[in-house]
């Protein structure tokens, strides 16, 4: 036998082009391994084990491709049989991801720069990884020649002799009976029997394995709304305008609807066409605070409906659960965060895909893959052949470009609130000219107009949201005298510590510390300056601040012991959340105060006041979308209130009454905010005109993080493409986070393709390499 021969009789019959779950970017299409035919049938999507290294450490991939002699004789043919490397196993959970699941993680690799084993990584939740709460039934049946229980000797065992008399008087029907359920209609102690008569081949067995979980209950008690609802004209004109697309396959969709003017009614009408056709509707909410209201109103509109939920509130064994109902076709509707877009829903069965309150951050990915939820929405309606639909009062201005200057998108306007409903009264007060009121020289954080509308709000039996997007209690701390000039910073950080307080037991006592929001060091509340020993300052405004003046306005009264203060500190966890806004529905509490995670989706009709402390948090950040970011929460938590009967009122308190970006906001105008807004953008060539890929430096020395930044520029210069540009390194707005100092490089391009390519030939050529080093963010939200 020649080497020829031999080497043909090595060569595998099947190879595979696995993406591991490692940081390795250089292999975008993956690394090829043998599948023993041993393996059984294995597909793209389907998840292995395989020796990587010398060390041929087991490491789990994801299938790419596969090939045989028929489908791809060529690699077939060059591949040397001796050095390629075996898979070792399927792995032991049975997922499998779609077809169109795995384009998806290929699209956001390429565009996200990142890996794409990690890209698939993420998108498989760990539960469903580690099988949790997944068990292994056995199912037992008659074998083909079982004999007749009548036909059996006298000696033969009367355990077995019962199994077979039971199993014989089962319905054809019925079908394979469970072992446990079998061992008790039998009247047995133990099991021996059965497994005596499997031994024999009497009888076979089957197994089947479900996900076990705690009943995930599907309350409606946030509910406002039933099926006697009739469509207005505008909202009908939309739902019309977006099913006769159906047929088409691909269409995008922008539903610009004034806060209160009845959108949701508009995904509930697509969502029942959609069910209708015997399709799936995927339908996205930017954070978990949106979806107990959301959740309770699909509920109650669809009662016999297999509703998925997938967010980080439930528990692991839930998480599988769901996911698990959804890959295996029986969900009609899925809703959840960010991440449900990776909804392992089967390929064609998807007929909608829904994206609420567009335009929130909460939607963008912080980790690699750094993806934004909305734009790969928009991608995974475009896989799927289906119309994506997005939803907002406030447009992101990278939606509005798509829609107005782009014509990317087609225009649903829902101008007027539902009926019985209107928008509610704005007041804009210069915090400046009311603190003048004050004789004493405490800090007030709560001005005379918001102080006495809050008090006559409560008193006629009315609630009240009040809006401050920064938590704790304080968030100056410094030594009072100027010349010394000590303020206390973080030593990990280049950032202010943060006063907190937490209560001790009873009787108002409680306990300082300063937590820093980045790094989230703790460290107990110094009392005096560490360089002149002066008594130190603490001011400055935080939620828990607001909450202590709020009950010193209400002291006395009953209304009082009703304020709940909503904001990452209290809220633990979803259920958390879902209690409060439940006690807030029923009235139990009647002054919801919190960060910006009450400023949106919230529907309680008994709500006529809302108040925003200080509209000015989020102005003047360095970061060119600060304004945008204002206008979106100001108008965002003003609509909460005026959604029952009567007007509602909502006083806006800031230090730059004038600013077009509030200013807009109170006279609901978003278009004329959005054209300015964007002429500004353009003025400057910043998104959404031009695309942006931040690549931030970080490394533990300063020296160090100049010196690679520097290198890294330099190397991307030769890369770069008409119609892309390169800024020099520069310091981050925030230059040191959890004692890594930190530079950033921009890169601007005029087409999100030359951008895309720029990224690519740096990633292949060793230039540039994601990971804890370098982080790659395409589309950033935020610049700090």
């Amino acid at each position: 036998m020649t080497n020829t021969d031999l080497l043909l009789n090595l060569a595998p019959e099947r190879l595979v082009q696995v993406a591991l779950e490692r940081g390795i970017d250089r292999y975008p299409e993956g690394l090829t391994y043998a599948a023993p035919e041993a393996l059984g049938p294995l597909c793209p999507g389907d998840r292995v084990v395989v020796p990587l290294g010398r060390g041929n450490t087991p490491t789990s991939g994801w299938i790419l491709a596969v090939h045989d002699g028929s489908t791809d004789p060529e690699l077939m043919s060059s591949v040397d049989p001796l050095r390629v490397k075996s898979i070792l196993k399927k792995d032991g959970t049975e997922t499998r991801l779609p077809g169109q699941v795995l384009s998806l993680a290929e699209w956001i690799s390429d565009y996200y720069a990142c890996p794409i084993g990690m890209t698939l990584a993420s998108m498989l939740p760990a539960a469903v990884r580690k099988g949790t709460g997944r068990v292994t039934r056995r199912f037992i049946h008659l074998a083909k020649d079982a004999p007749d229980p009548e036909s059996l000797p006298r000696k033969f065992g009367p355990g077995r002799r019962r199994v077979l008399e039971a199993l014989h008087a089962r319905a054809p029907e019925d079908g394979p009976i469970e072992m446990n359920a079998l061992a008790e209609e039998a009247g047995l102690k133990s099991k021996l029997p059965i497994k005596a008569l499997l031994e024999a081949g009497m009888i076979g067995e089957t197994t089947r394995t479900n996900v076990q979980a705690a009943w995930l209950e599907r309350s409606a008690a946030l509910a406002t709304d039933g099926d006697d609802i009739r469509p207005n004209a505008d909202q009908s004109a939309a739902i019309e305008a977006i099913e006769s697309r159906f047929e088409e396959g691909f269409s995008r969709h922008l539903l610009l609807g004034v806060t209160g003017s009845g959108k949701t009614e508009v995904y509930i009408r697509l969502i029942k066409s959609v069910i209708a056709r015997g399709k799936t509707a995927l339908m996205l909410v930017p954070e978990i605070a949106l979806t107990p209201q959301t959740a309770s109103r699909l509920f109650n509109r669809f009662p016999e409906a297999k509703i998925a939920l997938l967010h980080s509130g439930l528990t692991q064994a839930q998480r599988n659960q769901q996911w698990t109902m959804v890959a295996e076709g029986e969900a009609q509707i899925v809703l959840g965060a960010r991440s449900a877009i990776f909804a392992p829903v089967p390929d064609g069965d998807i007929g909608i895909v829904i994206v609420d309150e567009e335009h929130d951050g909460s939607y963008k990915q912080d980790q690699a893959p750094r993806y934004h939820g909305r734009d790969v929405a928009i991608r995974r309606a475009q896989l799927a052949g289906c119309p994506i639909l997005l939803g907002s009062a406030t447009p992101s201005l990278e939606t509005w470009h798509n829609t107005v200057d782009l014509k990317r998108n087609t225009l649903h306007r829902l101008p007027e609130r539902a009926p019985g409903l209107s928008l509610p009264n704005v007041q804009i007060v210069d915090f400046a000219e009311e603190r003048k009121a004050f004789k004493d020289r405490r800090v007030h954080l709560l001005g005379p107009r918001l102080s006495s509308a809050l008090k006559q709000t409560l008193s006629s039996g009315s609630q009240a949201i009040l809006l401050l997007n920064r938590r704790g209690y304080a968030n100056y701390i410094a030594c009072p005298d100027q010349q010394c000039g000590w303020v206390m910073q973080c030593d990990q950080c280049d950032a202010g510590m943060v006063n907190h307080r937490a209560a001790l037991g009873g009787g108002g006592r409680h306990h300082d510390f300063v937590r820093c929001h980045h790094c989230l060091t703790e460290q107990r509340l110094p009392k005096q300056c560490p360089l002149c020993s002066r008594k130190i300052t603490v001011f400055g405004l935080g939620t828990q601040r607001v909450e202590e003046e709020i009950r010193g306005i209400l002291a006395g009264t009953a209304v009082a012991e009703q304020i709940k203060r909503v904001d990452s500190d209290t809220m633990r966890g979803a259920d958390d959340f879902h209690d409060t806004l439940d006690r807030f529905g029923r009235g139990e509490i009647r002054v919801l105060l919190g960060t910006q995670m009450i400023a949106k989706g919230l529907d309680f009709p008994n709500v006529r006041l809302v108040g925003v402390i200080n509209a000015d948090t989020a102005l003047n950040l360095p970061d060119f979308r600060a304004t945008e970011r204002t206008f979106q929460l100001v108008s965002q938590v003003s609509g909460r209130c005026g959604r029952g009967e009567g007007a509602g009122l909502a006083i806006i308190q800031t230090f730059q009454p004038d600013a077009p970006a509030i200013r807009l906001a109170a006279e609901h105008d978003f278009e004329s905010f959005a054209r300015e807004e964007l002429k500004e953008r353009r003025r400057f060539a910043l998104p959404p005109i031009r695309r942006m890929a931040r690549l931030v430096v970080r490394e533990a020395g300063e020296d160090a993080c100049l010196d690679f930044s520097g290198k890294l520029a330099r190397g991307l210069e030769p890369m770069l493409e008409e119609g892309v540009s390169i800024t020099q390194p520069e310091p981050c707005a925030i230059t040191r986070i959890g004692g890594r100092y930190r530079m950033q490089i921009l890169l601007l391009a005029d087409d999100p393709r030359k951008l895309r390519s720029v990224l690519l030939r740096a990633r292949r050529n060793g230039v540039l390499t994601p990971g804890e080093r370098v982080a790659v963010d395409v589309d950033p939200v935020a610049l700090l």
